[in-house]
């Protein structure tokens, strides 16, 4: 995963993505160290793709947190599968 426009000052990247019409199925995400490259290795963080029996609705989250926890910005998406 690349990732780009990441505030400076970031130290870790926090990844969540949510089902938003079964928001309590756990699909994962995780906190992985930033070292400024903007390249994630594969397998980072661990999430469950979608595979709904009928179209549900996907919100992808990332925050950039700076060393001591406090969120530097946060960016949103949303995607309806399939």
């Amino acid at each position: 995963m690349r990732v780009s426009a990441v505030p400076a000052g970031t130290a870790k990247l926090r990844f969540k993505m949510v089902d938003l019409n079964a928001p309590d199925y756990p699909h994962g995400g995780g906190t992985v160290a930033y070292s400024g490259n903007g390249n994630l290795p594969y397998g980072a963080f661990r999430y469950t793709g979608p595979c709904p029996p009928s179209p549900h609705v996907y919100q992808f989250t990332v925050e950039a947190l700076d060393s001591a926890g406090k969120v530097l910005a946060k960016a949103t998406a949303k995607k309806r599968f399939p």
